[in-house]
């Protein structure tokens, strides 16, 4: 019985890989299926594996990604953690085809308040993005009080850790963007602007 229990347990918390709601190549021009098949199918894998492999035998073990993230010291498990959870938020986040292109409804409130328009809130996510030194993240998030935020997450940090919920992430790592548009980052985050399923992101406040 002990042993089934055990191996019940190992397989509800076993970290899977995101199902993506597009094909590999559906958001193509702005991120080609080279990229996906290299950063979703390569990256991503590795850090789920990697987290499946960390994780049994410690004091993690059975908890989810975001109870990792927001207590594991620095280190591999919350490395591989965030990544799992970075890319997880950052793949499902796009569509190929988006019914609108800026938020509505409570979010486009949060945004009027909390960054002056939706334009002036683009501007300072660019700026976050395009000037956070190496590899990260930029990421709009909202604190308990419901007061949004930008904030820079170095490597694969993510906002749970200062008890912020992530709502919008873009990645500046290299290898996000780098078989399509080599060194120009700027020109990556602007473009990521045009898949954005606002739908997903407001569902997440």
């Amino acid at each position: 019985m002990n042993i089934l229990l055990t191996t019940l347990i190992s397989l509800v918390m076993t970290y899977e890989m995101p199902k993506l709601p597009y094909a590999n190549n559906g958001l193509e021009p702005v991120i080609s299926q080279a990229t996906i098949d290299y950063h979703y199918g390569k990256h991503l894998q590795t850090y789920v594996n990697n987290l499946n492999s960390l994780v049994p035998g410690t004091e993690f073990e059975g908890k989810s990604v975001e109870e990792i993230v927001t207590s594991a010291p620095d280190g591999a498990i919350f490395n591989n953690a965030g990544q799992v959870l970075n890319h997880t938020l950052y793949f499902l986040q796009f569509t190929p085809k988006p019914s609108k292109h800026e938020p509505s409804g409570k979010l486009a409130e949060a945004i009027n308040r909390d960054f002056g328009s939706f334009e002036n809130f683009k501007k300072e996510f660019n700026t976050a993005s395009t000037g956070l030194f190496g590899s990260g993240w930029a990421w709009l998030s909202v604190d308990k009080q419901g007061k949004l935020h930008i904030t820079k997450e170095p490597n694969g940090s993510n906002p749970w850790r200062a008890g912020l919920k992530p709502l919008l992430g873009f990645d500046v790592w290299e290898h996000a963007y780098y078989l399509d548009y080599q060194n120009r980052r700027a020109d990556h985050v602007n473009k990521l602007w045009e898949i954005i399923d606002w739908d997903v992101v407001e569902k997440r406040v």
